[in-house]
C-alpha cells in the first residue's frame, strides 16, 4: 500500500503490535500517543527509522499534533482509556479519553483529506445480548458501563462522519484481546495475585463469567484484512465483529494460568460485586461474537481458540513479568 497512516495509541498493546505490521511492510507511520498506559519501550525498535514518527499528545485536547496529519491517508483510532471497571467510579475518564478524543481524531482525519478510518470498538457496545453468538445487526444495543457506551458514541459518530464527509470507516467490535504488551485484563491480574498468593486467588464475581478471547496476532490480521477490505467496499461504513468462534469460562482460565506457573492445587475464593454475581458493575457475564461477516467478506479466520488464546497470553506475560 505505502500509505502515510496514523495510528492513535500506536504505543499501547494493540496499537503498537499494529505498528509493527504496518511499517514491516513498509508504510510510513505517524503515532500519537499521551502514554497514560501506553509504553516508548513497545515501540523502541522503530526510534529512528525513517518511515516512524512518534508524537506525545492528549488527543482529547486539540492542539499542534493535527497539524501533524497532513497528507495522512488512512487512520487507526485505537486510542482509549481501556478499563471498563474506571467507568463506574470515574466516567469522566470514558468522555474524554473515548469521546472527545474521537471526534477530535474526526475532525483532523477531515481536515487533511484522510480517505480511510478505522476504529477499535468493543464488544461492550452489546451490553447483555440475548443472542449468543452475537452478530453486528443486533438490537437494541444497550450497553452496562460508561465504557461500553462511551465506545458506541465512538461507532455513531464515526459512522455519521461517512454519511456526511465521504470518509470511509470501519468499527471494529473486539472481543478480549490478549498476548504480548498487555498490562491489564484478567490474565494479566490474575498471575499478579498467584504471584502474591500461590495458594489462593480471589476471582471477582460468581465464576459463571463466560467470554471469549482472541489472540493478539489474530486480532492484527483481522486489522488489516479489514482495511483491505474497506479499500475497494461499495460500503461506507461497516461494523465487524473481530472474536474467536468459541468462548471460555473464568474458572478455566484460572486453571490454565495455575498450570503454566507449576502450582498445585489452588483455592479459589468467589467475590462478587453485585447479587447477581458480577465481578464489577458494568461487567458483562457472557459474551462471545458472530464473526461470520468478518469471516465471509474479507476471508479471514482465527488460528486459535480462547483456550489456545488464554494459554499464549500466559506463556507471554510470565515470561515478561519474570523479567
Amino acid at each position: 500500500m505505502n500509505s502515510r497512516i496514523l495510528v492513535t495509541g500506536g504505543a499501547g498493546f494493540i496499537g503498537s503490535h499494529l505498528v509493527d505490521r504496518l511499517i514491516e511492510r513498509g508504510e510510513e507511520v505517524l503515532v500519537i500517543d499521551d502514554l497514560s498506559s501506553g509504553k516508548t519501550e513497545n515501540l523502541e525498535r522503530w526510534f529512528g527509522e525513517k518511515k516512524f514518527k512518534f508524537i506525545k499528545a492528549d488527543l482529547s485536547e486539540p492542539g499542534k499534533w493535527i497539524d501533524e496529519l497532513k497528507g495522512i491517508e488512512a487512520v487507526f483510532h485505537f486510542a482509549a482509556n481501556p478499563e471498563v471497571r474506571v467507568s463506574t467510579t470515574n466516567p469522566e475518564v470514558h468522555y474524554r479519553a473515548n469521546v472527545q478524543a474521537t471526534f477530535n481524531v474526526l475532525e483532523a482525519s477531515r481536515a487533511n483529506g484522510a480517505e480511510i478510518f478505522i476504529y477499535a470498538s468493543s464488544s461492550t457496545v452489546y451490553g447483555e445480548a440475548r443472542v449468543i453468538p452475537t452478530p453486528e445487526d443486533y438490537e437494541p444495543k444497550e450497553p452496562i458501563s460508561i465504557y461500553g457506551a462511551s465506545k458506541l458514541m465512538g461507532e455513531v459518530l464515526v459512522s455519521t462522519y461517512s454519511r456526511i464527509y465521504g470518509v470511509k470507516s470501519a468499527m471494529l467490535r473486539f472481543a478480549n484481546v490478549v498476548g504480548k504488551r498487555s498490562n491489564h485484563g484478567v490474565i494479566f491480574d490474575f498471575i499478579a495475585k498467584l504471584k502474591r498468593d500461590p495458594e489462593r486467588l480471589e476471582i471477582l464475581g460468581d465464576g459463571k463469567q463466560r467470554k471469549s478471547y482472541i489472540y493478539i496476532d489474530d486480532a492484527i490480521e483481522a486489522t488489516l484484512k479489514v482495511m483491505e477490505h474497506m479499500e475497494s467496499s461499495q460500503e461506507m461504513s461497516e461494523a465487524f465483529n473481530v472474536g474467536s468462534l468459541d468462548a471460555i469460562g473464568v474458572d478455566d482460565i484460572a486453571y490454565i494460568i495455575e498450570e503454566e506457573m507449576g502450582l498445585g492445587k489452588v483455592e479459589h475464593v468467589f467475590k462478587s460485586a453485585t447479587h447477581d454475581g458480577r465481578g464489577w458493575i458494568g461487567d458483562v457475564k457472557v459474551m462471545q461474537l458472530d464473526v461470520s461477516k468478518i469471516m465471509g467478506k474479507t476471508n479471514w479466520k482465527p488460528k486459535m481458540n480462547s483456550r489456545e488464546a488464554v494459554r499464549k497470553a500466559t506463556k507471554d506475560l510470565l515470561e515478561r513479568m519474570e523479567l
